[in-house]
């Protein structure tokens, strides 16, 4: 029955982790792949590694498991500094974009 469960969560990584390459390549902007990268592939990811520590147990499952809690902590982190560096650096949102709420808290603190 584990061997199941297992499966089935390293296929839905899987499926998670090609639309959140999918969302890297379509989307316009570095914000919105960002967006696709940190909360599709870290779940996928995520999803994977649980998979595996299901199916394998043992020291592979826990393997899994610190692997997984480092993604966890590292990806979105790593996310947020590139974002907020893009924006520094003047990275431009998408035309189309409605709301820059970091350029509007830095312009209501000057």
């Amino acid at each position: 029955m584990s061997d199941i469960i297992g499966f089935i969560l390293i296929t839905v990584g899987i499926l998670f982790n090609i639309f959140g390459c999918v969302g890297l390549v379509r989307f316009p902007d570095v914000y919105n792949r960002l967006q696709a990268a940190t909360k599709c592939v870290t779940l996928g990811t995520v999803m994977l590694l649980v998979g595996v520590a299901v199916t394998a147990g043992g020291p592979a499952a826990a393997k899994a498991v610190i692997c997984a809690i480092f993604i966890l902590v590292t990806s979105p982190t790593a996310a947020h500094a590139i974002a907020k560096g893009s924006h520094i650096s003047g990275v431009r949102l998408w035309d189309k974009s409605v709301v820059d709420k970091y350029a509007e808290e830095v312009d209501g603190k000057d």
